[in-house]
């Protein structure tokens, strides 16, 4: 299941674009240097991807803690339901509570260090923003978590976000070099794939928490369980 987090970082940077796109074009880049602005971007995108590992580190010590409880199927059925109720449910509604309250002095703070970042053009201070900008509130950063949990172990959960992360590299770089290489209109039809690509991903993990014994997709139930002792077959 680790690729789709390569899937769902690839898709949703399409997403990203509206969101974090602004931030990408702000960037404190040589532009008059083209190999420059290349590690420029790199040391950028390298921020990003070492907040998302962080957070694929706790996420996926989380879902250890669940898979040693013996959750395991049921954790992988859960977190693919869990997927397609973002997508399904209007943003409206989740507009009417704000999750964020408990941690908005945080939030703030992390704004205000941001901004401050561009005001400097070293490679420091683009790690920097690419760091804070991987830790501010994103949904589909948030349905990535929940396939890190899915891992069921701390080193696969960083490996998912990085891969995820890895997957938003290729339009969040574009986007600085063609600011308009996608219009409104064609945007607006590319945003309707990603939840289309995320009930997908969401019915994966009910099929792999399901065991339905399909090869790579859904392993049947004794492969999804750890034997206290090896059981081995007799003549």
């Amino acid at each position: 299941m680790l690729y789709s987090g390569f899937i769902l970082g690839l898709i949703s940077s399409l997403h990203c674009i509206g969101m974090c796109g602004p931030i990408a074009m702000m960037l404190p880049v040589d532009h008059g240097n083209p190999a420059k602005k290349t590690m420029q971007l790199l040391t950028y995108h390298l921020g990003r991807i070492t907040a998302y590992m962080t957070l694929g580190l706790v996420f996926g010590l989380l879902g250890k803690g669940l898979y040693l409880a013996g959750l395991q199927q049921q954790l992988s059925i859960i977190i693919g339901v869990m997927m397609i109720l973002f997508v399904l449910i209007p943003e409206k509604v989740f507009a009417r509570y704000n999750f964020s309250k408990p941690v908005y002095k945080f939030i703030s703070a992390l704004k205000t260090k941001l901004g401050s970042q561009f005001k400097k053009r070293t490679f420091k201070a683009l790690f920097t923003i690419g760091l804070l900008n991987g830790f501010l509130p994103c949904g589909l950063v948030y349905v990535a978590l929940f396939g890190a949990i899915a891992m069921q172990n701390e080193i696969i959960g960083v490996g998912y976000m990085f891969l995820y992360g890895f997957g938003t590299i290729p339009m969040m770089s574009m986007i600085t070099y063609v600011s308009g290489f996608l219009t409104v209109p064609v945007r607006n039809k590319i945003q309707k794939i990603i939840p289309i690509v995320t009930v997908c991903i969401g019915m994966l993990f009910i099929m792999r928490g399901l065991g339905l014994d399909i090869p790579f997709v859904s392993p049947s139930n004794m492969s999804l369980f750890v034997q206290p002792d090896a059981i081995c077959k007799t003549e």
